[in-house]
């Protein structure tokens, strides 16, 4: 029988499989066309003439005869503040392989992970109708723990059948002025709120981007079944995992219409984000974490 290796995150190897996913993902890019690029980061600087010589790394001076200072996980290059839609329709699907909001649990942990060998800082903040957890952004060790224990306790408490509405535009709203000044701000979203209400979450983001916070959108989505409409040719019981609404279709008859008009809204969330100098990402759930991951290693090179 074949090992769900992501159902072990309820065993509290949240940040084993995180490991294996950066490690995978590293390997990876040495062998590609970023093979240039580093992600790792130095532990050491050159010192400089007038500085305390109390952090100077004597040991390292013996073997090279040059004047190296230890870096402290305080002099962070980046913070980063990492959002997860924590409402209902993130459960989706319930039955079937991993949820949305699973997908991004793991996906944060293996961005916690790469941000730590980076000696970034990183924060955390999961948001339904209001925010959940918030944590300020920090690179200590302790501070990564508690964020993966965090994570863990989500994963093993969440009830896909609750009914948690969402209001992802106020949460932000409030996150843009808890979070750092000039952090990176990662969200991940099923963004199926009111789709009357995407001025209002464009102006939500517009706060982050005017509080100087640089922003990637991970648009998490099934891509089969909420893109392509895959569930098969027989009649279905759709039911609203927010607001237990229910609806009874036979899928073929209104596909062509459904992907038309999810195209669209999508479509449309792509641009208003370019417009807005967002980056936007669809994230399916089917296509792995390395996505997630180059995305952002690709957003903290242009950074800095």
């Amino acid at each position: 029988m074949e090992i769900n290796r992501l159902k072990l995150a309820h065993f509290g190897n949240i940040e084993l499989l995180a490991k294996q996913v950066v490690e995978g993902f590293i390997t990876g890019l040495h062998k590609s066309p970023f093979h240039g690029f580093s992600v790792e980061f130095a532990e050491h600087r050159i010192y400089n003439k007038g500085e305390s010589t109390r952090h100077i790394d004597w040991k390292l001076f013996g073997r090279t005869e040059k004047l190296f200072t230890k870096k402290y996980e305080e002099e962070t290059n980046l913070r980063c503040q990492i959002i997860i839609d924590d409402s209902s329709s993130m459960y989706f699907p319930k039955d079937d392989g991993i949820s949305k909001f699973e997908f991004s649990v793991y996906a944060a942990a293996s961005l916690i992970e790469l941000l730590k060998k980076q000696r970034d800082a990183v924060g955390l903040s999961l948001i339904s109708d209001q925010i959940d957890v918030h944590t300020q952004a920090k690179s200590s060790i302790a501070h990564h723990r508690f964020l993966y224990a965090e994570l863990e306790k989500r994963m093993i408490s969440y009830d896909p059948n609750q009914k948690k509405a969402t209001n992802i535009v106020q949460s932000l709203h409030d996150i843009a002025e808890l979070a750092h000044r000039r952090s990176l701000i990662i969200v991940f979203s099923d963004l199926l709120d009111d789709p009357e209400k995407v001025d209002e979450l464009f102006r939500a983001l517009e706060h982050m981007r005017h509080n100087k916070h640089e922003v990637i959108l991970f648009h998490v989505i099934d891509g089969k079944k909420e893109l392509e409409f895959e569930l098969g040719n027989r009649p279905f019981n759709l039911v609203d995992m927010e607001t237990g609404e229910r609806m009874k279709i036979q899928p073929a008859e209104v596909k062509e219409s459904y992907k038309k008009a999810v195209t669209a809204y999508f479509e449309e969330l792509k641009m208003r984000s370019i417009n807005n100098r967002i980056d936007f990402m669809p994230a399916d759930i089917h296509e792995g974490y390395n996505q997630i991951l180059l995305q952002y290693f690709l957003k903290r090179q242009k950074m800095f």
